[in-house]
């Protein structure tokens, strides 16, 4: 079994994959297609779109519906 690492003052473990991660190829594929995310960070297309949804609460990410899809764009804090 592979040890995670967890945070020591919470007792969560930190994510494999950090949030930044996800925003730099929300920002190079702008619009960012949920599979063009998944690919970029190297997960699977719904865990993908489970932290986009998350970084979209958080104000971090927008999503967009086009036609049957969802694309992503840098929230307002994250554009430069």
């Amino acid at each position: 079994m592979v040890e995670q690492d967890r945070d020591t003052a919470t007792g969560r473990f930190e994510p494999k994959y950090p949030n930044d991660a996800f925003l730099e190829a929300v920002q190079e594929y702008e619009p960012a297609a949920t599979t063009e995310v998944a690919e970029a960070v190297g997960i699977a297309r719904r865990n993908a779109h489970y932290r986009l949804e998350k970084l979209a609460d958080a104000g971090q990410v927008t999503k967009k519906k086009v036609g049957t899809s969802l694309v992503w764009s840098p929230g307002v804090e994250n554009t430069v």
